[in-house]
Order: structure tokens, then C-alpha cells, then sequence
């Protein structure tokens, strides 16, 4: 993979079957995270093809680049600098990123805990800005209940669950607030058999977006109220909510900071750039690892274009770049 890094003596060691290794004594853990899955289904993954400089197909911008980026840089540090004179090196693979890593974030807290930093190997980002902010993400099912009735015979006696569903609708739009960076989307709404009905039951799929934990705590309990006062509106009616925060922000702090120029300073030496991304707006595994207190940076994989489309693509060169920049990030701490 070119030049290695420049460093202390040969020796290498082997990776456990941990996914751990010792490292030098004294040494805070450096976490390196990725994840197998992606968004496409069996038999849309497939289509893999090289074009040039680029390298096309599903999955791999998100995040197969990713992964060869780590696998390449510790093959690197083996066969230089070997891994006992590096700081000691948790790796963590999930299989669940895309869908909130439900299973993943037990795995991620109890491999990393106690870490350093935290490096996640998403797509990397237009001239190698690091990302060191992303969106909470939450989910939330209303689901309204009412009493059915006639619509022509006995009008009267029915609770509409679509009317009181519409009420909490309209209420948790206007939490939204873009000067803070809060958003509230109703994607799906169902309910009903028909229009001579009143209805007795109405659902809706709700997605939340926050930038602080703070605010998005604020903002369930908001939807929460909302519920409440939506079915107080409605006599006969109550909603019931399930879900809440999936993931909390990627939030931006000093130590965070101080690991991005670490990362940056080996990503120049790499002939990389080093600036910081603008807010992104969906979550990812580095949104675990800083809710655990680690510092965390992100989209360090290969620079591409294309996420979660089938014309994903990379650009092949990165792959040998991200891979020096991460061994020698390695080899310096």
C-alpha cells in the first residue's frame, strides 16, 4: 500500500479473535468502527464493476470502501510498526448500522467502553472533510383509538380516531424548529374502512431529527404532550405512542476536536485534506460511541458519491490514501 508509516521498531503481532489487541502499556484504546450491512436487499447488492478511476456498484460507498480502508491500514501497521509498540486497537464490525444498529449498539458499548477515541469508517466526504456532527435520530408509531360508528345511522355515537390523529399531526409539525435543527416528519398515515365510517383506530409513522441529546429528549416529551392534548380534543379518544430516540447526536466537543487535527495531521502527511464537515443529518455508529463520552470523528472512508443509490461509487485512489493515513494516525499514538 506505498510507504508505510515512520515509526518504532518492526514488530508485529497478531489481531486476537477479539477483534483486540494489547498495545503498548499505559496506552489510552483507539476504536475503529464499521458495519457489514447495507441498504439493498439479496440480489441488489450484486453488481460490482471498476470504471477507470472509480469503482461502482451498491454498498460500495456504505460502506464496503470503508472496510477495506481499516483491514488495509492494519496489515500495514503489522508489517511495520507492529501493533505492541501502537496504542491498543478495538475493532468493532456491526451488521445492523442501517436500520439503527439495535443489536449493534449493545456490542459497540461494551467492546469500546473505556476508549480514547472512536474513528468510524463511513463514506468519505467531498475533499476528505471529517465529520464531527451528526443529527440525533428518533422514531416514534402513533397509534389513535376511537369508537366506530355509522357514519349516516348513529353519527353521534362514534369517537373519530382519524380526527384526533389529525389533531396530534398538526401539533407535532410545528415542533419543528430549523434555526435549532430540529425536525418532525410524518411519512405514513393509515386508518380507517371508509367514508361511512367513523373510524376506531388511525396510525402514523413519525421521524425525529435533533443536533443536541437535550433537544432531543425536549422533543419526545413534546410529542408526548401533543398526544394528550390531540385525543383531549377528541372525547372517546386516546393515542398510544411507542418509540423514541434511536440514536444520540454526534455532538462536537474539545476532545472530539482534538482528534480530528490528530487524524488530520496524518491525513496531510497522506496527501489528504483536513477540514471538518458541516452538520450531517443522518446518524451513524458515531453517534454510540459519543453518547459513551469517547470522542468520535467520522467518514473516513474512501471520498465517493452516490449514498444508498445503486450507482454508489468510490474513487479508487482514496482507498490507498484513507489506508496510509489510518496506519499512520496508528503508529503515532
Amino acid at each position: 500500500m506505498g510507504s508505510p508509516p515512520r515509526c518504532g521498531r518492526a514488530r508485529a503481532t497478531r489481531i486476537i479473535s477479539s477483534s483486540r489487541t494489547s498495545g503498548r502499556a499505559g496506552a489510552a484504546p483507539i476504536a475503529l468502527i464499521g458495519h457489514l450491512d447495507t441498504v439493498f436487499p439479496p440480489g441488489t447488492f450484486e453488481g460490482f464493476k471498476k470504471d477507470g478511476d472509480l469503482r461502482r456498484g451498491p454498498g460500495v460507498l456504505d460502506m464496503k470502501g470503508g472496510l477495506v480502508v481499516v483491514a488495509w491500514a492494519l496489515r500495514a501497521l503489522a508489517a511495520t510498526c507492529g501493533f505492541a509498540d501502537a496504542a491498543p486497537i478495538r475493532l468493532v464490525v456491526v451488521a445492523d448500522e442501517e436500520v439503527g444498529s439495535p443489536e449493534g449498539q449493545g456490542i459497540l458499548k461494551a467492546a469500546i467502553a473505556g476508549a480514547g477515541g472512536a474513528l468510524v469508517f463511513e463514506a468519505g466526504r467531498k475533499a476528505d472533510a471529517i465529520i464531527t456532527r451528526r443529527k440525533g435520530t428518533g422514531g416514534m408509531t402513533a397509534v389513535a383509538h376511537g369508537k366506530a360508528a355509522h357514519a349516516g345511522n348513529n353519527h353521534k355515537e362514534g369517537a373519530n380516531a382519524i380526527w384526533a390523529l389529525a389533531r396530534f399531526v398538526d401539533r407535532i409539525q410545528n415542533l419543528t424548529d430549523y434555526d435549532r435543527g430540529i425536525t418532525v416528519t410524518v411519512g405514513k398515515v393509515s386508518g380507517g374502512a371508509g367514508e361511512e365510517h367513523d373510524p376506531d383506530r388511525a396510525e402514523a409513522l413519525v421521524d425525529l431529527r435533533f443536533v443536541t441529546r437535550a433537544d432531543g429528549e425536549a422533543l419526545v416529551r413534546g410529542v408526548e404532550e401533543a398526544a394528550r392534548e390531540a385525543a383531549a380534543g377528541v372525547p372517546g379518544t386516546r393515542i398510544e405512542l411507542e418509540g423514541g430516540i434511536a440514536r444520540f447526536p454526534l455532538e462536537r466537543t474539545d476532545a472530539s476536536v482534538a482528534l480530528m487535527h490528530a487524524y488530520g495531521a496524518a491525513a496531510r502527511s497522506s496527501g489528504l485534506g483536513e477540514s471538518e464537515a458541516p452538520l450531517i443529518g443522518g446518524g451513524s455508529d458515531a453517534s454510540t460511541s459519543s453518547a459513551l463520552g469517547i470522542a468520535s470523528i467520522d467518514g473516513l472512508g474512501p471520498r465517493g458519491v452516490g449514498f444508498h443509490t445503486k450507482d454508489e461509487q468510490i474513487e479508487f485512489a482514496t482507498l490507498l490514501s484513507k489506508a496510509q493515513a489510518l496506519a499512520r494516525f496508528l503508529a503515532s499514538r
